[in-house]
């Protein structure tokens, strides 16, 4: 009978022992060779040092020059344009005509206040020359009243005299003092009550005449309505965005153009909402126009946010530029703080992409880029000042992180 030979176990153990080992070698092998983390060209970053120096803080905007003043036309009157005397761009002088309109509805208005005018004016005349009659027939019948009083007076001292002496009994001289005492009466009466009506007429005639001055008044307003058809220009200076034409229909309010001071300007700047709690009125720097440096001041803060950024004013403090224009930029440097030595960075694309709440910091050989935590303090258009997170000589990539996305590595090549 045959014999049954027992299977070689360890042949097979040593086999796979092998094959473990050859495996664990490749998966080291191309543990090595594989990157760490995300593969990045340096060539596409930008890299820098960090460093301990002067920070500069202050903030470049980009600013438009604006004409200092200008004054805004709009229509006061409605009407067609009959005449234009000027052209856009013009330099005019206050008090020159612009342009002239027809509007005959105000023409028909001041005819009628002019009728109006005149009839009152002929009844302001009539009225005077009434109240002059009656005070003319009250000082006539005074004088008669004081000459019948005079002479009842006369007859009853002369009568009283002969009644003493018998010659007039009693009842004939009180037949004359009743006669006096009534004509005295008559007398006052009469000035009382012609008093009063010269009154009333001079009343009457004071509330005419006031009438008859608002109506001239309003006359008044009604010319200058008709003058104000010709429109002049209300200050010297440069006249911008003009373009009435002939025949034009002009509504009240309408705007037709405005006039510039041609030579003092102003600036205007957006600025990053970042410096809104830093930059205030007041706020000096400088400019440099056509290679000459001029003293600038904020002279006004708008803040209110507009996509990110909010406006400023900026005029300037000393000398005017000669060769500036309307809609012309420079580049203008706005001083925030006194300089002071900090650890820096460059202000770069990474502030917007990070936030400024971390970056990608460089190991010793410059092949891996790890993630790091930092805190940042003041910014300026060329410097970041750096708080915490880094040392002086740290390599950080300051390009933008966009392609990055949420790695904490990056394996650095220099294909």
């Amino acid at each position: 009978m045959d014999t049954a030979v027992p299977k070689n176990h360890r042949k097979r153990v040593l086999v796979v022992g092998l094959v473990l080992i050859l495996l664990m070698s490749i998966v080291l092998i191309l543990s090595y060779w594989m990157p760490h983390g995300l593969l990045i060209n340096t060539r596409d970053l930008r890299i820098a040092i960090v460093e301990h120096g002067q920070f500069l803080d202050d903030v470049v905007v980009r600013a438009n020059a604006k004409p200092l003043e200008s004054v805004i036309l709009d229509a006061v009157e409605s009407g067609r344009v009959e005449e234009v005397f000027v052209t856009d761009g013009t330099t005019v002088d206050k008090g020159a005509a612009l342009f002239r309109l027809s509007n005959p509805q105000r023409l028909l208005e001041l005819l009628a206040r002019q009728s109006d005018q005149a009839t009152q004016i002929s009844n302001l005349s009539n009225m005077r020359a009434n109240l002059q009659e009656s005070i003319t027939d009250h000082e006539r019948r005074i004088a008669d009243l004081e000459f019948v009083v005079a002479q009842a007076s006369k007859r009853y001292d002369r009568n009283k005299n002969l009644a003493e002496h018998g010659f007039i009994s009693d009842v004939a001289l009180n037949d004359d003092a009743e006669k006096l005492a009534q004509q005295r009466y008559a007398l006052e009466k009469e000035i009382q009550h012609g008093a009063r009506e010269i009154d009333i007429k001079r009343n009457g005639l004071k509330q005419m005449e006031q009438a008859s001055a608002r109506l001239e008044s309003g006359l008044k307003l009604m010319a200058e309505s008709i003058e104000a058809l010709t429109v002049r220009a209300p200050r010297a200076g440069r006249l911008t965005d003009f373009h009435l034409q002939l025949g034009e229909g002009v509504t009240s309010n309408q705007h037709i153009g405005r006039i510039d001071d041609p030579s003092h300007f102003k600036l205007t700047a957006d600025v990053d909402e970042y410096y809104l709690n830093r930059i205030a009125p007041g706020r000096t720097g400088k400019t440099q126009i056509d290679g000459k440096e001029f003293a600038i001041k904020v002279a006004r803060v708008y803040p209110q946010i507009d996509k990110g950024r909010f406006g400023i004013d900026i005029v300037f403090t000393g000398q005017q530029p000669v060769a500036l224009s309307p809609g012309q930029s420079t580049d203008v440097q706005i001083v925030l703080g006194d300089p002071a030595t900090a650890l820096l960075l460059p202000n770069d694309a990474f502030l917007n992409d990070s936030d400024g709440a971390y970056v990608y910091v460089l190991d010793q050989d410059e092949k891996i880029a790890e993630k790091r935590t930092i805190r940042l303090g003041r910014r300026s258009n060329a410097q970041v000042e750096v708080i915490a997170g880094l040392n002086a000589g740290d390599k950080v990539i300051v390009s933008g992180y966009t392609g990055f996305g949420s790695m904490n590595r990056l394996q650095l090549t220099k294909l």
